[in-house]
């Protein structure tokens, strides 16, 4: 295609896939295996992303459980899928249908998921799990599941748009019909990068909006483009519902598990440098402060429902570092005070943890070795010595269980998009852990069945939509042209991101205040509309930062409007506390008497954000009753599937 005198890369395929994840690998594999082969993968980097470059001491596979003394079944895992809150029962009943079918794949790759000697893959008990239904690779899970997936794709020859970014669906009467890319390698060559995709259909595998917090666990390469598809207007659903939790700040990662079961020290250093054990100050009974801490192992994401409890740990943090300043540490090579003289202070529970762990041993790093000693050497690969420094912790934004609204085919309202992973809105309030990566596999796998066995036309951009495409990119390229051979890039674009994010951490995270994030919406909207007099000072360089910068404000209102809209009308509830006056976080007691106040109706609800309509609610899909005849569903099955 020839634009403004300038030759445009053009790639015709019938399906793309946006992403290179644990979910982006596997639609394209399974595509490739039930006989579609015209399929490419686009990615802003193979070695980028959430999949890839994140974990917790335990990374937690969520699946129907198969082992002896279980009784389980796929209605009974989508029952717990649903009572999440605010889940539609055919995506959870989905999920849990082909979570072994997906997670035998994964084994059936490499991925080492433990067994006993005779071959049982045995369980544990996850949060908000009433079975067996979770395993475990290790720390490391999710890139065991990305790698085996991604040898799958390269043995099979699937195409590979490595450093390109997408920057924009195109639709015509509410159809799919390609996208626009950027290669990042090419940015000063004569297409100035850009590359045009005509696609019938395209699976978002681009994972979670990551990049509209600044306090975040997410990989620093992890940034989501969730605004690609808001932009071209796809609903959304649930964006104000995400999960926060403790993670530490120079190498992003989740403080879960064993991390908090050793009952590490919680130290903090004010603006003086004064260094003190900040926990025990908060409670009348100091030892409670351990046991909470204790509890926040398998209590990890932040609740609100739980300020009486284990969460209480979180705003007292969240109180020493934003409140009062200090910087927050987690100090494994001493013993928190309560615990000096012995481990009478702990519970019966975290007693008897400890002692059948072998781990009533003095200072949690000793503990740590005897429990998990992977979790000290994967700090130690990073340059992090946990015998020797404390870990500096923040309450950091780990997953959006919203997302970009879909369908029991992970389809959206747009036809022929599909989003997967956590690109894609199927959870609520809450979500066992672990259910984030049979998530990605399950959607991967519907969406790519739909798009193989549906078998619709071909879609062809009319020559209007062509020669709207060509105008918007010839527009890009015309607003660089006295800059096409400038290379000293343009500090704003990458200041206002990590404005915006900063903000959106300080009022749209666990703590919102309405009058606060009311603040924030009008400042992003005020920033989108400016956004394109950047163009006036860029070079090609700036591009995919501005085009980041344009995703992220574009989020951004999405998600704070949804959370406006949930605090005015739910209250509090799951990983928010919302409130109009800020609660004195300064006494354990002050925050354990916080009035939590949940709308319950809403329960059954979920809430939408469409760029035109705005929010609002609609009641939850149920969970399917199938009738499961075998002969009548065998039918059914070969005439969908055409056998």
């Amino acid at each position: 295609m020839l634009i403004n005198g300038r030759e445009i890369p053009v790639f015709k395929f019938n399906t793309i896939i946006i992403g290179s994840g644990c979910a982006g690998f596997n639609a394209a594999d399974t595509l490739f295996d039930l006989g579609q082969h015209d399929i490419a993968i686009v990615t802003e980097g193979v070695k980028l992303g959430t999949s890839r470059n994140t974990g917790s001491d335990k990374q937690t596979y969520y699946k129907m459980s198969v082992e002896s003394g279980q009784s389980d079944s796929a209605d009974a895992m989508a029952k717990t899928l649903f009572e999440g809150k605010s889940v539609n029962g055919d995506t959870a009943l989905c999920e849990a249908a082909a979570s072994l079918r997906s997670f035998m794949k994964l084994v059936n790759l490499g991925v080492p998921f433990p067994t006993n000697e005779y071959g049982e893959f045995v369980g544990y008990k996850t949060d908000h799990d009433n079975g067996k239904r979770a395993s475990s690779a290790g720390p490391l899970t999710s890139k065991y599941m990305t790698e085996a997936l991604e040898r799958q794709v390269k043995n099979k020859g699937i195409r590979i748009f490595d450093n390109t970014m997408i920057v924009e669906l195109i639709t015509e009467n509410n159809r799919i019909v390609g996208a626009i890319g950027l290669d990042k390698q090419k940015l000063y060559s004569e297409s100035m990068g850009f590359v045009l995709f005509l696609a019938d259909n395209i699976i978002l595998a681009t994972g979670g909006p990551a990049g509209v917090y600044h306090n975040s666990v997410y990989p620093r390469s992890q940034n989501g483009m969730t605004g690609l598809a808001i932009s071209a207007g796809a609903e959304c659903v649930n964006l104000e519902e995400w999960q926060y939790g403790l993670a530490s700040v120079d190498f992003r990662w989740n403080l879960s598990g064993t991390y908090q079961q050793v009952i590490p020290k919680y130290i903090s250093v004010d603006k003086d440098g004064t260094v003190r054990e900040f926990l025990p100050s908060y409670f009348k009974n100091p030892e409670d402060a351990v046991n909470y801490v204790f509890m926040k192992g398998y209590q990890w994401p932040f609740d609100s429902a739980k300020l009486s409890g284990s969460s209480v740990i979180d705003l007292i943090v969240y109180h020493e570092e934003i409140e009062l300043g200090s910087e927050v540490y987690m100090d494994f090579a001493s013993e928190p005070t309560i615990l000096e003289n012995g481990f009478d202070a702990l519970s019966e529970e975290a007693f008897s943890y400890l002692k059948n762990s072998d781990a009533l041993i003095k200072t949690p790093i000793a503990r740590l070795a005897k429990m998990n000693p992977k979790a000290i050497a994967l700090y130690k690969s990073h340059g992090i010595d946990l015998y020797s420094e404390p870990l500096k912790i923040t309450v950091a934004a780990q997953h959006n269980n919203g997302g970009i609204a879909v369908d029991k085919n992970w389809e959206t309202n747009i036809s022929g998009l599909y989003a997967a992973g956590e690109a894609a809105g199927t959870f609520g309030v809450y979500r066992p852990g672990g259910s984030a990566l049979n998530s990605t596999q399950v959607g991967s796998l519907r969406a790519a069945q739909e798009i193989y066995f549906s078998k619709r036309e071909r879609t062809v951009a009319s020559e209007k939509t062509l020669n709207d495409v060509a105008n918007l990119i010839g527009s890009w390229i015309d607003c660089l042209k006295d800059n096409k051979d400038k290379k000293v890039l343009n500090p704003r674009i990458n200041n206002l991101r990590t404005e915006q994010a900063k903000i959106m951490s300080a009022c749209g995270a666990h703590m919102r205040s309405s009058a606060e994030m009311k603040e924030f919406n009008n400042l992003t909207k005020e920033h989108k509309s400016k956004i394109n007099d950047l163009w006036n000072n860029m070079c090609p360089a700036d591009m995919p930062s501005w085009f980041r910068l344009r995703d992220l404000l574009t989020t951004q209102q999405a998600v704070i409007e949804s959370m406006i809209c949930a605090g005015e009308n739910i209250g509090s509830r799951g990983g928010s506390v919302f409130c109009n006056e800020n609660p004195d976080l300064s006494d354990a007691a002050n925050i354990q008497a916080i009035s939590i106040q949940a709308n319950k109706e809403y329960d059954k609800k979920t809430l939408h954000w469409h760029k035109d309509k705005g929010c609002w609610f609609e009641d939850i899909r149920p969970i399917p009753v199938c009738e499961n005849w075998f002969e009548k569903v065998w039918s059914e099955y070969n005439y969908r599937c055409g056998i």
